[in-house]
């Protein structure tokens, strides 16, 4: 059986954008050029609007039209307050579930709660 990604992705992604964005304004399809950059090529192009537009809502990111040489006003998105104190925490959570995570995955040889009770 094949791992499914996109479900290990689904609750990593936000912060994945957010902390993107906590260093460049960026506007959706540079983002997602820079997950691809990062080894994420596999988030489809479509889910990045409808995600920017929930981080909008829930006061995590702001947004803002921007003049582009190449065609209409782009929108650029940026990091709230909120969003920034949201990233804190992630990554605070992130690293207790990897490290527990890391734990059982490198056990070797170990009995895996097989034990017969006596």
């Amino acid at each position: 059986m094949k791992v499914n990604s996109s479900q290990i992705l689904k609750g990593t992604l936000e912060a994945c954008i957010l902390k993107l964005i906590k260093h460049k304004d960026m506007y959706g399809y540079e983002i997602t050029e820079n997950l691809s950059k990062y080894g994420l090529s596999m988030v489809a192009k479509g889910t990045i609007y409808p995600l920017l537009l929930k981080l909008e809502k829930e006061h995590l990111l702001d947004s803002y039209l921007k003049e582009s040489f190449d065609g209409p006003p782009r929108k650029y998105y940026k990091i709230s307050d909120n969003g920034i104190k949201f990233i804190i925490d992630f990554e605070k959570t992130w690293n207790e579930i990897k490290n527990s995570i890391d734990t059982i995955l490198n056990l070797q040889g170990e009995s895996y709660g097989n034990e017969k009770n006596n």
